[in-house]
């Protein structure tokens, strides 16, 4: 019987019940949600599969110890002293450390990342008389420090390179949609992967490949062979197979239309070339048409719009006003029936919409502090009908 010990899923603020769900189905215990993140118990299987699965993960931790510390030197000398680095890496590995500090006493975190660098490397000095290489780029081992005043956590990463970075997506436009914010959209939309799905600015084509993911059941993380727990000493070739394998046991052929569009033609391609490099062009249809020019394909969808916020790509606000009043007129003629989500950092211009919000869910893009905006249509939506 495999030994449960506990983990740190960290992700996106806004989606820590998203993120508890989907543990949850991938039957961890003890599930408790944080600040952008969420503890959970399990066995390594449960790790390995928490990396290849999970959609709104950022990053996997496991925590090696917590002790307090009111002074850089009282947090070198646990470090220096109390961790037994051999169990976790060779002289030979090269390692990297990240660090989130949130204290009155430690105010910078690469000066902790340098404190912590500096006892690994004299640990090693004193036992082997070598230190072992910091690689930010490509480590074999990456240890976590968290401080939230004087209470510190040494983890390891399971995760390696962040999670939300599939594989697929090697080109991008200005300021592509995160990975696993984009799940996160569509899940918090609670589409029943039934009725079609529409992203009419789909840009690089990030939500289409996440919805299509979701609606087949693929893993997220499926084009992924490295993670930092591959190369730890207790990596088990056998067992990540065999996760590997449960996985693409669970993987359907989902029939249901999936369709973006984009007014620009070079966002198009790189969609295209996107999902072909997902797997997923048999399940996604893209076309280089504005939104204003379509209309509804059924009598019944969810569509998911991320459009501009007026911070790149629009610069007056009256620009960004008249285009959310077209979305809002375009799906109120075209898409009756419809449900419609639309993030946006910029409240002045959701007022545009002219549509009555259902449901609103505060949400961070980055460091833009958004909303994600329900929209349910019916027939006859008057368009002074909106909340704000």
């Amino acid at each position: 019987m495999e030994v449960t010990f506990k983990m740190i899923a960290k992700t996106f603020a806004g989606l820590e019940e998203t993120l508890a769900k989907e543990l949850q189905a991938l039957g961890a215990k003890n599930i408790e949600t944080l600040k952008r993140a969420v503890s959970f118990e399990g066995d390594k299987e449960l790790m390995y599969a928490c990396n290849l699965e999970l959609r709104t993960a950022l990053r996997i931790l496991v925590p090696l110890d917590t002790f307090q510390a009111k002074t850089e030197d009282e947090f070198y000398d646990f470090l220096r002293n109390q961790v037994d680095w051999t169990k976790y890496m060779d002289l030979m590995d090269t390692f990297a450390i990240d660090a989130v500090v949130n204290s009155t006493i430690f105010t910078h975190s690469q000066y902790i990342r340098h404190k912590t660098k500096d006892a690994i490397a004299d640990f090693f000095k004193a036992k082997f008389r070598r230190r072992p290489n910091v690689n930010a780029e490509n480590p074999h081992i990456t240890y976590n420090i968290h401080i939230s005043e004087t209470e510190c956590t040494l983890s390891l990463d399971s995760s390696g390179e962040v999670l939300s970075r599939r594989g697929y997506r090697t080109e991008a436009n200005t300021a592509p949609l995160n990975e696993a914010l984009a799940a996160g959209l569509i899940l918090l939309a609670d589409w029943d992967k039934e009725t079609s799905f529409l992203d009419p600015m789909c840009g690089s084509g990030t939500i289409l490949i996440e919805a299509a993911m979701i609606a087949n059941n693929i893993a997220p993380n499926t084009l992924r062979n490295k993670f930092g727990f591959t190369q730890w000493k207790d990596f088990d070739r056998k067992l990540w197979r065999a996760v590997r394998r449960n996985a693409k046991r669970k993987e359907t052929k989902n029939p249901v239309e999936i369709m973006g569009a984009d007014v620009s033609e070079p966002f198009i391609k790189i969609a295209e070339k996107n999902i072909e490099r997902a797997n997923l062009s048999h399940c996604i249809d893209v076309d280089q048409i504005s939104f204003q020019q379509t209309e509804g394909f059924d009598e019944k969808g969810l569509i998911i719009i991320n459009p501009p916020y007026g911070e790149r790509l629009i610069d007056e606000q009256e620009e960004v006003n008249d285009l959310y009043e077209e979305i809002g007129d375009t799906l109120k003629t075209y898409y009756s029936g419809y449900e419609a989500w639309i993030l946006s950092s910029n409240d002045e211009a959701f007022k545009h919409i002219g549509l009555k919000t259902s449901q609103k869910v505060s949400l961070y893009n980055g460091s833009l502090d958004c909303n994600f905006n329900q929209y349910e249509l019916y027939e006859g939506s008057k368009k002074e009908e909106y909340e704000v």
